[in-house]
């Protein structure tokens, strides 16, 4: 298991009430629970957000003790080819359940990331081994899902965490590891996870490494996030028609911070609502952030883009966006 998964599996929760932020779904989940008849389940939603810890949770509460026999989890981003629905998940499937329970559950994580082929004969198996078989699916976009098993699930949409429900989980944590965070670094921690409770955790484990009294600066250093108060300097150079000490200011905060251009972008979309600058053009701007974006994540020179990007601002700047 990876360092940094550590905290995350230690702290998993066992049982429905220790799962945050998802109230609603927790409680007609375990109402199916109860009933010892599930249907097919979809959970769609972004990362770190609770949907392999659900699916945990209703494997361990079904089964007790023995749930490793009765439980099958595969990653469909390492293993997605129709090889291993043939396989692996039919030869599972149509074995009887060890327990009272009258079906196995098989978990695909990442279900999205299978082929077309792959879910085409995963729709024939969820029909033929029904009986013996249920199918827990997660992914972070339900539409690159087939229509066909779409229809075959009851489809659970899992929503970004808030901060006071990532606060518990973190001050959960605190308590049990004898760890110090103050306000200001709770705050900070949030805004880097941006609902992502595992990154959260993962950002505070590697936080604790240095020191048990945790502070907003130490948050700041590990999660490599741009200070929004130098990517304002930055954009107010660039406003001010100042394309050198902006670019030297970016070029600075790239390289001396070790942030990404990726990042830089995404701060750079928070502060534009934050300028002094008429809303039409705020819109403008981010339209252009996103331009830059998608050319950047296509493969495009971070840096070059980023300039492309100021000279917008210089432009807005002067009444030419």
């Amino acid at each position: 298991m990876n360092e940094t998964n550590i905290w995350t599996e230690k702290f998993r929760p066992s049982k429905f009430d220790d799962v945050v932020g998802q109230q609603e779904i927790i409680k007609r989940v375990k109402s199916l629970v109860q009933s010892m008849n599930i249907p097919h389940l979809l959970f769609a939603g972004p990362a770190g957000i609770g949907k392999s810890t659900l699916a945990l949770i209703i494997v361990k509460d079904l089964f007790g003790e023995r749930w490793r026999e009765n439980y099958l989890e595969l990653n469909a981003s390492d293993e997605r080819g129709i090889d291993v629905v043939r396989q692996k998940v039919k030869d599972f499937a149509r074995t009887k359940a060890i327990e009272n329970v009258p079906f196995k559950v098989i978990f695909l994580d990442e279900a999205d990331a299978l082929t077309k082929e792959a879910q085409q004969a995963l729709r024939r198996t969820m029909e033929n081994y029904s009986n013996t078989c249920r199918f827990i699916m997660s992914c972070n976009y339900s539409s690159r899902i087939i229509d066909p098993i779409q229809s075959r699930c009851v489809v659970f949409r899992f929503k970004l965490l808030e901060k006071k429900d990532i606060v518990r989980v973190i001050k959960k944590i605190c308590d049990k590891e004898n760890l110090k965070i103050s306000d200001e670094a709770l705050e900070i921690l949030y805004e880097s996870a941006e609902g992502d409770c595992r990154r959260a955790i993962n950002i505070l484990q590697a936080t604790a490494s240095i020191s048990p009294d945790i502070t907003a600066e130490m948050i700041k250093m590990i999660s490599s996030q741009a200070k929004p108060t130098d990517i304002k300097i930055v954009l107010d150079y660039a406003l001010s028609g100042d394309f050198i000490n902006a670019r030297d200011k970016l070029l600075d905060v790239m390289l001396k911070e070790s942030v990404s251009g990726t990042d830089i972008i995404k701060a750079i979309q928070k502060e534009i609502w934050n300028l002094q600058i008429e809303p039409e053009i705020k819109v403008r701007l981010t339209e252009k952030t996103g331009e830059a974006e998608f050319r950047m994540i296509e493969g495009s020179d971070e840096f070059v883009q980023l300039q492309a990007l100021l000279a917008s601002f210089i432009l807005a700047g002067q009444g030419k966006a």
